[in-house]
């Protein structure tokens, strides 16, 4: 048995497509067997919502009377740096970008209170936002700043654009040392007061589809709750780390790349957030579906959180000081019951992300392409897979001893 996602796209079309989430899969495989499932099931759809700070976004917000060019110079979004060396009337902003103002760790810990996932956040939610751009004249951009507001309708283009998301596994994050710590992971306490994760487990879409088989460059997908793209594997992609016999990765492995339009999206799915002690970042909606082209691809959608194991990992030394090894390997239904063992010591846990969202965006997914409204895309390329060469190397340093420059 063999589908192509032409035939799939052929049956969403007329209505006749089985849809279900990764939730229902594995009930219904465990009811009527992977083979019979495999037949009868067209698309599982999956979901995360999580904070995932490689992200951001870029838009175009016209041309000024006079003209003003912003590279070379200073652009802030509500007090929030964002980038213009792109060109004139160009600009980015990265959700873990913080106001100049902004005590940061001064007083320790710093609240992080506003942030460029916030701007983002505003600007999705139709709010006005104060752009102020400081820069140098030219005789075809004489302007030297521009002081104005800004709203996502007036926008020339808005895209979300994420170079790193949709993490395939992570760490669960730990504290050995005797005092509090604040991470990504959020707050850590001492001598194993707590333990973080941030994964969908199950519902997860890289865990769906390990291998890369059916989600490439050009993969549709639900974003931020609108329509994006797969565009590229996403920073700090590597595909090569130790996996299970089920072709799980036990420890941070894939990752995507993710665009599309911001016009379409909702603050409902992007959400500013604060770290403290940390900083900001965007919580991000994404949700993909997964073609069920052959019994392969739809037994990689049955696995359980039992059956998907993550690196339990010291954040006090172990994870700055760069140093190998895990205290243990922990499954997510053992994350989700709310402890787990670490060091023969009782860790309360909990999660980043949310499940319930999870949930929600894979239902969300699965009623789109149920009523037609999504179309599943072909990729044009795969993802760099484990004999692709592609892997995650650290940085070698070298001392600056004198400038090369000319």
């Amino acid at each position: 048995m063999a589908k192509t996602i032409k035939e799939i796209n052929e049956r969403i079309k007329k209505g006749k497509a089985v849809v279900v989430t990764a939730e229902e899969v594995i009930e219904l495989a465990g009811k009527k067997g992977v083979r019979k499932t495999a037949q009868e099931v067209d698309v599982v759809t999956t979901g995360t919502f999580g904070p995932m700070c490689s992200s951001g976004a870029y838009f175009n917000f016209g041309h000024s009377r006079p003209r003003i060019k912003c590279g070379g110079g200073t652009a802030y979004l509500n007090n929030v740096p964002a980038y213009g060396g792109f060109a004139a009337v160009d600009l980015y902003i990265g959700a873990t970008a913080i106001p100049d103002e902004d005590p940061k760790n001064s007083v320790f810990p710093g609240e992080f209170n506003y942030g460029g996932g916030h701007v983002i956040e505003e600007l999705v939610s139709g709010k006005d936002v104060q752009l102020v751009v400081t820069t140098y004249g030219t005789d075809c951009y004489p302007r030297d700043k521009l002081e104005t507001w800004i709203n996502i309708k007036d926008l020339n283009e808005a895209v979300l654009f994420n170079p790193r998301n949709c993490y395939q596994n992570y760490n669960v994050a730990v504290n050995l040392s005797d005092k509090v710590i604040y991470t990504y992971m959020g707050v850590l306490q001492p001598r194993l007061g707590n333990a973080t994760y941030c994964s969908a487990g199950q519902l997860s879409p890289l865990l769906n589809d390990p291998y890369y088989k059916t989600i490439g460059i050009g993969t549709r997908i639900f974003l931020g709750g609108g329509i994006g793209y797969v565009s590229w594997n996403g920073t700090q992609h590597n595909p090569t780390v130790k996996r299970g016999k089920n072709g799980i990765p036990t420890s941070p492995a894939g990752t995507i790349a993710v665009m599309g339009d911001l016009k379409q999206m909702s603050s409902n799915w992007l959400k500013g957030a604060s770290f403290t002690g940390y900083g900001g970042t965007l919580t991000v909606g994404i949700g993909i579906p997964i073609p069920i082209l052959n019994e392969e691809i739809l037994k990689y959608t049955t696995m359980k959180d039992e059956d998907i194991k993550a690196q339990i990992v010291d954040y006090s030394q172990s994870y700055p000081q760069v140093q190998p090894g895990s205290l243990g390997e922990v499954n997510y239904k053992q994350l989700k019951s709310g402890s787990i063992n670490v060091n023969g010591k009782k860790a309360r846990t909990g999660s980043l992300s949310s499940y319930a969202k999870a949930r929600e965006i894979a239902n969300i997914l699965k009623n789109w392409i149920g009523k037609g409204t999504f179309l599943l895309s072909e990729p044009v390329a795969p993802l760099a897979s484990a004999d692709s060469g592609v892997t995650f190397k650290l940085l070698k340093e070298r001392p600056l001893k004198k400038s090369r420059r000319k």
